[in-house]
């Protein structure tokens, strides 16, 4: 009698595929030990607290590390997905890594499931080693590896278990696949709870502090904004508003989880050298104090040139130099013994301003509110740092709790220590929003138009030229403050072909707005913003 090679019992091709399946579901179960290691790591972050998880531990720990030029690439390409990404990035990683494990496991069942401790090692390593890491960072991390390492060697004992219907086949890739399916069935159920459980947890923690915000009331600020002038705003079209609403506003940071804290428990403190009267303020201390509002435009260091990432506001807050003259401190041009400000985040951000900026007189804020409502958490709820004219990474500090005296000799800051400069005042820059790079206005009347800023020096002339031409001067929309960024526009007699627009902004002390291309490293960019368009 000849073999039925089609048999898929008795053919030649039929160990092979039973091994192949074998490998599959091997694979597979390094897939799922890490669905385990990730969903009981998530139940046990809620628990300790939600920065914890390997995913942001892990993350953090990366963005630590990034040299700048490869953080500027990452803002540059990415922008505020730039988190996402990196996100996306750790998880196929991990994803590579439990197959890697579930094949080894197939071979070598204790050394792989051993090998998912790897996991939990390093994601504890890095929640540990973060700036506001602490021991019980670990936990997630390690009790998720512990789980995931052992579902790995329940399942791949279900694989290398022969078939009671075909004894001493496994060795040509037989195994037990009823018993398989049924164990990897029940380890992904219990990790879509755990993970669903871990999620309702942080939700149920974070509850408060979405309460705190959803029921703060701003109060009426003792000293008002002035009124924006007529004519702020020039309302073209593709021309960015005047006030950037906060869904639309950037955000750049490290945070791969945002900070929820609630108000009520909210604290900051005062101290370090020269404070005279270290000092400890809540929340409701501050809504006490002279409530300031002033639009502000800030700027992120990471802008290249024409780029997005700089937006105006209307904050409400309370003048940061006020509480620093109360704690006895002074300026150095006062003789006091302290030059930089370090600011503290819940995140383990660490900014550094100089104090000489904040006491200078310019509206240096400690802000409760933006744009008419509490700062929403991804901008800093329920108090961030602004200052006028600094760019954000040694201004900005986002979800502050801390702010220490000291000198710039005796300590770098989070940035600093990456190679960016520890001063930072924002350069002059100028943009322009419409026409659009590449697009195809037709011939005629068009306006050019953007926005120009030089905080807290303000912007007095702005022009355009084409194809390397003549300046020509571009209308001016009012000026709210100096602090704010200012439209503009140039109506420009287009003719037919492919043309080069070029615009420069000069501030208020008669510096005209550098052609000299540099990059964003070590104190922000220089240059001018050119569009290239094709009029029809």
């Amino acid at each position: 009698m000849s073999e039925d090679r089609n048999d898929p019992e008795t053919g030649a091709a039929a160990p092979r595929r039973r091994g192949w399946a074998r490998a599959a579901c091997g694979a597979l179960s390094g897939v799922i030990a890490g669905f385990c290691a990730l969903a009981f790591a998530e139940l046990v972050a809620a628990v300790v607290r939600p920065e914890a998880g390997p995913v942001a531990a892990v993350g953090g720990a990366v963005i630590d590390r990034t040299p700048p030029a490869l953080k500027d690439f990452a803002v540059r390409n990415f922008g505020t997905n730039d988190k996402l990404v990196l996100e996306l990035g750790i998880l196929a990683l991990l994803a590579l890594f439990a197959v890697a494990v579930g094949l080894l496991a197939l071979r070598h069942r204790l050394p792989g499931a051993a090998a998912v401790l790897v996991f939990g090692a390093v994601g504890a390593a890095a929640a540990i080693g973060r700036p506001e890491g602490r021991v019980s960072d670990a936990l997630p991390s390690v009790l998720g590896a512990v789980v995931a390492a052992g579902v790995l060697y329940l399942l791949a004992g279900r694989l290398s278990r022969a078939t009671a219907s075909s004894p001493g086949r496994a060795a040509a890739g037989a195994f037990d696949r009823r018993g398989f399916v049924i164990a990897a069935s029940a380890a992904a159920a219990a990790s879509a709870g755990a993970g669903l459980l871990g999620r309702q947890l942080t939700s149920a923690v974070q509850a408060g502090a979405a309460a705190s915000r959803r029921d703060l009331v701003l109060p009426v600020p003792d000293s008002p904004a002035p009124a924006v002038p007529a004519g702020a705003d020039l309302g073209i079209r593709g021309l960015g508003p005047f006030v950037t609403p906060n869904k639309d506003f950037y955000r750049i940071d490290t945070a791969l989880v945002v900070p929820r804290l609630d108000a009520g428990e909210w604290r900051l403190r005062i101290h370090g050298t020269g404070v005279a009267r270290p000092v400890t303020l809540s929340f409701r201390d501050l809504l006490r104090r002279e409530i300031v509002e002033r639009d502000i435009t800030l700027t992120c260091v990471s802008n290249e040139v024409g780029g997005p990432y700089v937006g105006n506001a209307r904050w409400i807050g309370v003048r940061l130099a006020d509480l620093l003259r109360e704690a006895g401190v002074r300026p150095p041009s006062e003789g006091g013994r302290a030059d930089q400000i370090v600011a503290r985040s819940v995140d383990g951000m660490t900014i550094g301003t100089p104090v000489e900026d904040v006491m200078d007189g310019r509206d240096a804020l400690l802000a409760l509110g933006m744009n008419g409502e509490p700062l929403p958490f991804e901008h800093g709820f329920p108090v961030r740092m602004v200052v006028p004219g600094l760019y954000g990474y040694v201004s900005a500090c986002k979800w502050i709790k801390d702010i220490e005296l000291t000198t710039f000799d005796a300590y770098d800051a989070y940035w600093v220590r990456r190679s960016w400069s520890p001063r930072a005042p924002i350069k002059t820059q100028s943009r322009i929003d419409t026409p659009r790079p590449f697009s195809s206005p037709k011939a005629g009347t068009v306006p050019v138009a953007g926005v120009a800023w030089a905080q807290h020096r303000g912007i007095t002339r702005v022009e355009v030229r084409v194809d390397d031409g003549p300046w020509h001067p571009a209308r001016l929309a009012a000026q709210d403050g100096r602090d704010t960024w200012r439209q503009w526009v140039w109506e420009w007699p287009a003719t037919p072909g492919s043309h080069t627009l070029e615009v420069r902004a000069t501030d208020r002390t008669g510096a005209v707005q550098t052609g000299r291309r540099v990059g964003t490293v070590p104190d922000g960019a220089t240059g001018r913003h050119t569009v290239v368009v094709d009029v029809t």
